[in-house]
């Protein structure tokens, strides 16, 4: 849902009473300091990934189990860091949040569909 004119003038003159304030921390908050944010967190996952793996072999080599588990913990949660930063992370010329609004709405209708045609088959059913 689109903010009314009201609702845009008021944000708007949050936004310049944000850099007036804090000029700082209003430019960190804009979509390319996310997307460098977040392309960091990608890249020290990656990295963590790959410590992960000489954990795994370093245990292989030791014949130490318990070191090969924890490298592979490491590198699967290094792995989901770097799929969902990937996934969240704003493309350029794109802010962070009406990207996100925009998914969350998608999202949220797709749950709408699959909970409109569960309850279909189910009242077919006659449940």
């Amino acid at each position: 849902m689109p903010l009314s004119e009201h609702e845009q003038r008021m944000l708007e003159q949050m936004e310049r009473a944000l850099y007036a304030e804090d000029p700082k921390f209003a430019t960190a908050l804009e979509g390319s300091g996310l997307r460098t944010y977040t392309r960091r967190r990608v890249y020290q996952a990656a990295a963590g990934f790959l410590v992960g793996i000489a954990l795994l072999m370093a245990g292989m080599v030791a014949k130490q189990i318990w070191i090969s588990v924890v490298g592979f913990l490491v590198m699967l949660g290094c792995a989901v860091l770097v799929a969902t930063g990937w996934r969240k992370a704003p493309k350029p010329g794109e802010q962070g949040a009406p990207g996100a609004r925009r998914q969350v709405r998608q999202r949220r209708s797709m749950m709408d569909r699959i909970e409109q045609r569960w309850q279909r088959r189910r009242d077919e059913q006659g449940h």
